[in-house]
């Protein structure tokens, strides 16, 4: 039976998570604060309750312990979830993540599947400093052996974690705090969606057309694509019709979608909250130069976080990132009018 309710985006992924416990007695999840408390990002919120501490375990303070306590699991015929808390604390437990989730399947010549999630929260926006508020999609998108998700409303993300968990290769599965709902921190309202009771997954390497138009293409992801929809609100004030894409996975990265859309705006602006140097913005617009430069009809444009530390204080934090305002003014630079 179809629902019409509305789930914030940490309910519909603790939904797909507990559908799939349900489902498969080798799931399970661990992570700090995972179990009484729910996931500081309410992604695990309920879990405990119904499937008890053998399956919901909560864990010290030491990342490198459970995520490789998740590799092994994973390797041993498990489907381990791992929540890292927030993706800032990757340094701790990166030799565990790439050169053992990441590489065991190659290592072992194929002999070993390592079908892991690393569930973890993404992105700023509420003056939680440099070391807490990263992103990070290009990070782990440029390790081979890694898929990365990064979903921007609740129905996607149920989709997509299913998806995932079901997945035989280990899933970095990105949620941007500022989407999950929760009640001590503003989310979009798009963000929360109708949501299906019933079981449905959303295939990887399939991004979706948002937004219509003709005149340019924004491309992003995860707490962007609601900037850049708020910025095609604007432009289509002054008879702009911008088309937005929502990429939903990195890797793998739908591609065609890209070039199948610039192909008819010819105008390119890709829009990420990672650092901009060397990261997924780059990756698209040189996917474009290397198929189809004489497509584009003005330079791409790239808006991203400049290669600094993302700042404690409010105003300075908003100065870096990424803005509906911005994204609008790169947008009428690319037709050549004035902002």
């Amino acid at each position: 039976m179809t629902s019409n309710r509305i789930l914030p985006m940490s309910r519909a992924i603790s939904e797909a998570i507990a559908q799939e416990m349900r489902a498969d007695p080798s799931v399970f999840v661990m992570g700090e604060d995972v179990g009484t408390y729910g996931g500081i990002f309410g992604a695990t919120t309920g879990l405990l309750d119904e499937f008890g501490e053998a399956r919901v375990r909560d864990t010290p303070i030491s990342e490198t312990g459970f995520i490789g306590a998740g590799v092994g699991a994973a390797m041993s015929g498990m489907r381990p979830i791992v929540e890292l808390m927030f993706v800032d604390f990757f340094g701790v437990c990166m030799d565990a993540i790439y050169n053992l989730a990441a590489k065991n399947t190659y290592f072992s010549g194929g002999n070993f599947k390592v079908p892991m999630v690393i569930m973890t929260a993404t992105g700023g926006g509420y003056s939680d400093a440099g070391q807490h508020s990263q992103t990070l999609h290009g990070m782990f998108a440029h390790l081979p052996g890694l898929k990365v998700v990064a979903p921007s409303n609740a129905y996607d993300a149920k989709g997509l974690m299913k998806t995932a968990i079901r997945d035989d290769s280990p899933v970095m599965f990105m949620f941007h705090k500022g989407l999950q709902g929760l009640a001590w921190m503003a989310s979009p309202d798009a963000a929360a969606t109708v949501v299906p009771e019933e079981d449905y997954a959303i295939p990887f390497g399939q991004a979706k057309v948002v937004r219509e138009g003709k005149d340019v293409t924004i491309v992003t992801l995860s707490m962007m694509v609601h900037k850049a929809l708020d910025a095609a609100d604007a432009l289509a004030k002054d008879g702009i019709e911008a088309e937005v894409i929502d990429l939903r996975t990195v890797v793998p990265l739908d591609r065609d979608t890209i070039l199948k859309s610039v192909a008819k705006t010819g105008r390119l602006i890709v829009v990420d909250e990672d650092y901009k140097s060397f990261g997924l913005s780059g990756e698209i617009i040189a996917t474009v130069a290397e198929r189809d430069p004489a497509c584009l009809k003005s330079a791409p444009r790239r808006l991203a976080v400049p290669d600094v530390p993302i700042p404690y204080s409010r105003p300075m934090e908003q100065f870096v990132l990424p803005s509906a305002d911005k994204i609008a003014a790169a947008a009428r630079e690319s037709l050549g009018k004035a902002a």
